[in-house]
């Protein structure tokens, strides 16, 4: 079984995905301006018919930025630039037929091997970890 791994676009779409949505939480959360007390006139009174209502949460503490604005724009920029070689690059050839014919050889050998040996090997490793389990040997 052959796992599938990523390709170099989907790596490079989630590196600017979190780029992007890290930008766009900086941009919703404006940070507190020290130089804008807040007026008592300016406070809200909470009434009954405003009670019932769901508070929300506390606005999120992000902190200090994880990457300056300029390495993130360098960094978006290479990484453009990277996706956009890697796009035009010639596809794999999806056909190695020395590995077809020595996969189609291999296959009555293997299926015969684990016909003999799997059940066996399987057997050992239930046992051996019902053992394990149950702290008493079978």
């Amino acid at each position: 079984m052959q796992s599938r791994e990523p390709s170099m676009e989907d790596i490079l779409a989630s590196i600017k995905r979190v780029i992007a949505e890290e930008k766009e939480l900086r941009a919703a959360v404006p940070p507190p301006s020290p130089e804008d007390p807040q007026d008592d006139e300016d406070v809200l009174e909470l009434d009954e018919s405003m009670a019932a209502e769901e508070t929300l949460a506390p606005p999120l503490e992000l902190g200090p930025p994880l990457l300056d604005e300029e390495a993130a724009d360098t960094s978006r920029q290479k990484l453009e630039a990277l996706s956009s070689v890697a796009a035009s690059a010639p596809p794999p050839s999806a056909v190695n037929p020395l590995e077809d014919m020595l996969r189609e050889m291999l296959k009555p050998v293997l299926k015969q091997w684990l016909d003999e040996n799997l059940p066996r090997i399987v057997d050992e490793h239930v046992k051996r970890e019902i053992t394990r389990i149950t702290g008493r040997p079978l």
